[in-house]
């Protein structure tokens, strides 16, 4: 990587975004930072490229401020929602051209995970807040009323009292069965029914095939409507592993250097934020985040952010970031048009990115 050509960047990027948070206008009753018609520079490979939008979702933090813009879902009318851990608005919802439409919650001080599922035609939002004090997994509606709370596992005898739960992300299958991510707790996935009823669990720590380092996300892979299954994370593996729905092991999709956080399944295609990726001592780096884009191959077509996807003999080889625009990136949302809404952790407070794809 060229040191001096990157270090010319960050301070470009550093200087446009100085001179962007130093306009703002009044807007009905608060501020949005002042927006830049377009930005130039291009990421991404093949057909999956996008033109960088930094301050599209740039707020007045005076008034409604993030610490982590953890994750965001679309709902069936378009508005993008997303979760933060800052209790002065722990959601906050746009529109597409990241205009803030409302905002709600105060209750989630480690605000994580946000899952979207439409029930009987009505949105429903899944939140996880793994504070170590009151770890939740809360079922609500768009608007914030709470309609379940899952059971902690350590109190119906599914944990020992000592085990750590502190779960980061929630899927929800077609029949409505909840499966949550104890990802930064003790690395089981936990299935729940629709009234919330403990299933199973499956996983736990390891390096085994069937086990988790970090199991940070699940997701439904509905995309063979035939065969439906989940992807569960585990990210220090740098790996999705997949499951049937009844917790049986079934295959890993290694992804090395990258260390991503949820799946994202839309379309034939599979998104996911990295977190950190491998650098000069192939450990992991700080500021060092990219986005991944796999086909319906579950092959790597395009790394916005990362280093372009090389295969040896059918091995995906070493990825790493190469522009450094990402710091951590924790999720993606992709909208009708196809275009990208990346939100991040340990990025100095900043807003979601809007990656337009051209």
């Amino acid at each position: 990587m060229n040191t001096e050509k990157n270090n010319s960047r960050r301070e470009f990027i550093k200087a446009g975004a100085m001179a962007g948070a130093a306009l703002s206008i009044p807007s009905l009753g608060f501020n949005i930072i002042n927006k830049p018609v377009l930005n130039d520079e291009i990421i991404g490979h093949g057909k999956f490229r996008y033109r960088v939008h930094k301050a599209w979702g740039d707020l007045d933090p005076a008034t409604t401020p993030v610490k982590n813009c953890h994750e965001m879902v679309m709902d069936s009318k378009g508005r993008l929602i997303m979760v933060t851990d800052e209790t002065k608005n722990n959601i906050i919802i746009y529109d597409k051209s990241g205009k803030m439409l409302s905002t709600w919650g105060s209750e989630y001080k480690s605000g994580h995970g946000l899952s979207l599922f439409n029930e009987g035609g009505e949105d429903v939002l899944f939140i996880c807040n793994p504070d170590g004090e009151n770890p939740q997994v809360v079922k609500t509606t768009v608007d914030g009323k709470k309609l379940l709370t899952l059971p902690d596992p350590r109190k119906i005898s599914v944990y020992e009292a000592k085990d750590r739960y502190l779960p980061t992300e929630t899927a929800i299958a077609p029949n409505g069965d909840i499966y949550v991510a104890d990802g930064y707790g003790s690395q089981w996935i936990l299935q729940f029914n629709k009234e919330g009823e403990f299933v199973r669990k499956f996983g736990g720590p390891g390096n085994n095939d069937d086990q988790f380092s970090t199991a940070h996300g699940v997701a439904i892979d509905d995309r063979d409507p035939n065969n439906i299954t989940l992807l569960c994370t585990s990210r220090a593996h740098n790996s999705f592993k997949r499951f049937s729905l009844d917790g049986k092991y079934l295959s890993t999709i290694f992804l090395p250097g990258a260390f991503v956080c949820r799946a994202v399944i839309d379309d034939e295609n599979i998104y996911s934020g990295v977190c950190w990726s491998r650098l000069k001592y192939l450990n992991q780096t700080s500021d060092s985040g990219f986005v991944t884009i796999l086909d319906k191959e579950n092959k790597v077509i395009s790394n916005p952010g990362g280093t372009k996807p090389v295969y040896k003999k059918g091995e995906l080889q070493l990825m790493i970031q190469e522009t450094p625009i990402f710091n951590h990136c924790h999720d993606v949302c992709i909208d009708e048009d196809k275009n990208l809404y990346i939100c991040q952790w340990n990025a100095n407070k900043t807003y979601p990115i809007k990656l337009e794809r051209v």
